[in-house]
């Protein structure tokens, strides 16, 4: 399963960021690059920012807008807040953003570490939420290798004019959210916590497509294992472990869910906790598959060492009668072999064939009886 970020190119990505900050200042100055459908917008050059939207009464104000101004003037509105979305920030990328939105220094941790369970917390009058993010990968093959899920992580700082959305990992991007939202101004109007409710949509919905994805996996597999063709454990293993890894990122998210359906955030407004609670109607769907499914690849795994285990009896029940019949004619060689003077039919003319004819006759027999009980 590749998560966000990783270690073989940690010092690359390092370096990079390093690189990033004498050229920031000069980015600001640039236009971004339009967006492409599906896609956020560009960021600036050596910048996290992906885009920053002011929101007036459910409508973005047009224009491009410094995220400090954004922030100022949505304090000035009642039905104003400022939605500012970034992709990986570093922590001298993230320090202006924390002083100027007042971030709790636990959360901004957590935000620029990355790799945090779901879950909600409560500072003051901001809400910090973890989200991961999960993607199917496409493969032909189910090998003990392939990667079935990405994951990454999608963080939430909500307030009461505000919205600081901090995503790791290319596993959901939130390019169509924010579309999605700006063509349905009713929501918005709702202010911070409709970009929850919509950013959390998309990446439940995401769960439901790799769920889909997983289960024709472990059909392939499930029909592999009970045919007469050979079956790969370590496969059925990766795709097991695969799972695992899903399951670590779905289940926690229920608890969070129930803290905002049950009111227990008085910040959500009412109409958005109706939309989060079909959010989490859809959660459990995934979560009760998933466990399922886990439940399913157990059996699967565990039939499919049943079935080595009887294939190796088998192996051994054939070697064991090849052993048996081979013992025969090397008895009789290993007794006229021993040389004695006085030994039964030794002066016989016939005696050589005699002796063939008996052992091959003794193989025969025992050749039959073993085919007659399965064991050849």
């Amino acid at each position: 399963m590749a998560s966000n970020g990783s270690g073989g190119h940690g010092g690359a990505r390092g370096m990079a960021r390093a690189l990033a900050a004498p050229v920031r200042a000069v980015g600001q100055l640039l236009p971004r690059v339009p967006r492409r459908d599906g896609e956020e917008s560009a960021p600036l050059t050596g910048s996290a920012i992906m885009d920053c939207g002011l929101y007036l009464d459910g409508i973005r104000k047009a224009g491009r807008i410094d995220y400090r101004e954004a922030l100022d003037e949505a304090r000035r509105h009642s039905d104003g807040f400022v939605w500012l979305g970034l992709h990986e920030p570093i922590p001298g990328e993230f320090d202006d953003i924390a002083a100027t939105f007042d971030l709790h220094p636990l959360a901004v941790e957590d935000a620029v570490k990355a790799f945090q369970r779901p879950k909600l917390e409560r500072y003051s009058d901001m809400t910090f939420v973890v989200l991961k993010t999960a993607r199917y990968v496409g493969h032909g093959e189910l090998t003990e290798t392939t990667e079935v899920v990405e994951t990454g992580d999608v963080m939430l700082f909500i307030g009461r004019n505000y919205v600081v959305s901090v995503r790791h990992g290319d596993a959901c991007k939130l390019g169509d959210v924010r579309s999605g939202l700006e063509n349905d101004p009713d929501l918005l109007r709702h202010g911070p916590w409709a970009v929850f409710h919509a950013v959390t949509d998309k990446v439940v919905d995401d769960y439901l497509v790799v769920v889909d994805e997983i289960e024709d996996d472990i059909d392939a597999v499930e029909v592999g294992v009970f045919s007469r063709s050979s079956t790969d454990v370590q496969k059925i293993y990766q795709l097991k472990r695969e799972l695992v890894e899903f399951k670590r990122a779905v289940m926690p998210l229920a608890r969070p869910l129930e803290a905002l359906t049950s009111g227990q955030v008085a910040a959500v407004p009412l109409e958005v906790r109706r939309y989060i609670r079909d959010i989490a109607d859809h959660h459990s769907r995934v979560t009760e598959q998933v466990a399922g499914f886990d439940d399913l690849l157990t059996s699967i795994l565990q039939a499919s060492l049943a079935q080595v285990g009887i294939q190796q009896n088998n192996d051994m029940r054939k070697i064991s009668a090849w052993v048996a019949i081979a013992a025969v004619p090397t008895m009789i060689a290993g007794i006229y072999g021993m040389n004695f003077e006085h030994m039964p039919e030794k002066g016989w003319y016939y005696g050589y064939p005699g002796v063939m004819v008996l052992m091959s006759g003794i193989c025969l027999v025992m050749y039959r009886a073993f085919r007659h009980s399965g064991w050849l």
